[in-house]
């Protein structure tokens, strides 16, 4: 393309991606103020004429079983509450405030499954489990799994931890702030480092103060580990509140998209995502196709997106479970965040939102350069749990920006996702995360004592084998000679 002046300054690719992006804009924005305004009967018209046209391809309904009845009580369930009704489980609500202003919501799993409690919001003298969910989810991840067994959050609790679950501004069961309201752009004006300053502290701090314990275990899965590397690498004296970190499906610095023509556009001009999805919540139609569409055609058009842009193929989660779990998926998040991670992707570096976005890039030496979070110097004890498969995890990346204490575990076969839901992680993932918590967690003797005979986890368990151990430094076995 000619130099034009003003017209020149950006490629035909980035004038086309311009158009493509000001057009899904439009549509979004159409589809979501049209469904705003149907009444049920209209939704469920189209809802019906999905399920007409998926029965059409794939044949008659069929008597469903158990199992799929399960799944669809999971899949309808409307929010966490009615997720952990599902399965017997009590839990409390709780809020905290930012400093600067957010509402975030809190969930508590302090009792086994079907025990009851007459004192909510009190301390229980159990260790303190926090978990924390990945971009664009919420606390829902974590227990809408098709058995209990599988669930990180439930088998915490049965085994006689408090759980708390986290939620990130913004999303399902944190949109609110005492200054902005949801609808403006400032409400939306945040990235990673505003959940790294404030989401992380401010919420391990109120749960500190509710349990009365000197620390907390935190249990994070993909975007929530960069926010406690995040946050543990910016508050020294948050590490002495952390007695262990726990990262599922890790990332700190992802080698970028499966499609090349996407990941080169948007790693060569991240802000062009302002442009194609604006500058408050990203993709905000989801929860309108979502009820449009007949839940196998969602789940569907899901496993196609997940693999066109990542490569993930899924197999490891059965099919009943993406049923459940896809209508769980999505909860609302920055432009400004996801803006954030593909800054981090252009530049190979786990670095702090570049606010210069008319800064040119060249080789060399630069006049600026957005600050890098000082991971190096987190001395929190780290746990990674990693697929061999997971396209977002480099493990490469994360031995040079971690700490030499820092303990690795290869997952063989494991996408993402899968280190989340996968058919086996009560066999691979969940004995790693329960032999780590009670080597670190204090006061671990109170969980011991609530383990029966032959309860103990061990390291080697299906998909997991001696050469899996990857210590950045020189580690012995985590049972210290067990």
């Amino acid at each position: 393309m000619p130099y034009i002046p003003l017209l020149g300054r950006l490629t035909a690719r980035e004038y086309t991606a311009i158009f493509v992006g000001a057009l899904m804009v439009v549509l979004e924005t159409l589809l979501t103020t049209i469904i705003a305004f149907l009444p049920k009967s209209v939704i469920q018209w189209f809802y019906n004429r999905s399920r007409s046209l998926f029965h059409l391809c794939v044949g008659p309904p069929i008597a469903k079983s158990g199992q799929q009845q399960l799944a669809d009580r999971i899949r309808r369930a409307s929010d966490f509450e009615r997720l952990c009704e599902i399965f017997g489980y009590a839990f409390e609500e709780h809020v905290v405030l930012t400093k600067d202003g957010y509402l975030l919501g809190l969930h508590r799993l302090h009792l086994r499954r079907g025990e009851r409690c007459t004192r909510s919001g009190a301390a229980m003298n159990k260790p303190v489990v926090y978990l924390h969910h990945g971009l664009l989810m919420n606390s829902e991840v974590w227990v809408c799994l098709t058995d209990p067994s599988r669930s990180v959050a439930f088998t915490l609790a049965d085994r006689g931890f408090d759980v708390w679950l986290g939620n990130n501004r913004g999303n399902k069961y944190s949109r609110k702030n005492i200054h902005h309201n949801p609808n403006s752009t400032r409400f939306w004006d945040f990235s990673i480092d505003d959940y790294a300053w404030h989401d992380i502290p401010d919420s391990i701090e109120y749960i500190l103060r509710v349990t009365r314990e000197p620390s907390v275990s935190y249990v994070g899965f993909s975007q929530g580990t960069a926010q406690a590397f995040a946050a543990l690498s910016i508050h020294p004296q948050l590490n002495e509140k952390v007695n262990v970190f726990i990262a599922l499906a890790p990332a700190i610095s992802p080698a970028g998209l499966a499609v090349p023509i996407v990941d080169g556009l948007m790693k060569a001009s991240p802000t062009l995502l302002f442009l194609i999805f604006g500058r408050r919540a990203i993709m905000s139609s989801v929860p309108a196709w979502n009820a449009l569409l007949y839940p196998p055609v969602f789940s569907a058009a899901i496993t196609l997106s997940l693999r066109f842009l990542f490569g993930w193929r899924s197999r490891r989660i059965t099919h009943l479970q993406r049923l459940a779990a896809y209508s769980h998926l999505y909860s609302y998040a920055s432009t400004k965040a996801v803006v954030h991670w593909f800054q981090i992707m252009r530049n190979a570096k786990f670095q702090m939102y570049d606010d210069d976005v008319q800064r040119v890039i060249r080789v060399g030496v630069t006049s600026y350069a957005p600050a890098r979070f000082p991971t190096r110097n987190i001395t929190t004890p780290i746990v990674l749990l990693y697929g061999d498969e997971d396209s977002l995890a480099d493990i490469d990346v994360m031995r040079r920006e971690l700490p030499d204490h820092t303990e690795g575990y290869r997952l063989h076969g494991y996408e993402h996702l899968d280190v989340l839901w996968g058919e086996d992680v009560d066999k691979d993932v969940i004995p790693l995360v329960l032999d780590s918590l009670l080597k670190y967690c204090v006061g671990a003797e109170r969980v011991g004592q609530e383990m029966g005979e032959g309860e103990k986890m061990y390291l080697t368990v299906n998909g997991v084998d001696s050469d899996a151990v990857d210590t950045v430094s020189e580690t012995t076995s985590m049972y210290g000679g067990e």
